[in-house]
């Protein structure tokens, strides 16, 4: 084999270390909080159409911000609390 070629990366140590972790529970319950926020972020994106912030600088994009986080927090909570219809009562003949 030339010494120019190599069949491992120079950093296959730090790959190995990021395998390692990626087998621990804390990992994995960082990984399950993580999709909690970025599903939330995505919602935020594609369904209220945050793709990029109208107001500008950081009070505004804070304010913004925090307008679209309270209307997402608002829906979920009226999704949660809404009472289902009661079914129409068949009455036998």
């Amino acid at each position: 084999m030339d010494q120019r070629n190599s069949d491992r990366s120079p950093h296959e140590s730090a790959r190995n270390v990021a395998r390692a972790i990626t087998k621990t529970d804390a990992y994995k319950q960082s990984r399950k909080e993580r999709k909690k926020v970025e599903m939330l972020f995505a919602h935020l994106k594609r369904i209220l159409k945050m793709e990029k912030l109208r107001l500008r600088g950081f009070s505004g994009a804070k304010d913004e911000f925090l307008l679209a986080a309270t209307a997402q927090n608002l829906r979920r909570m009226a999704k949660r609390l809404a009472v289902k219809a009661p079914e129409a009562m068949v009455i036998p003949a």
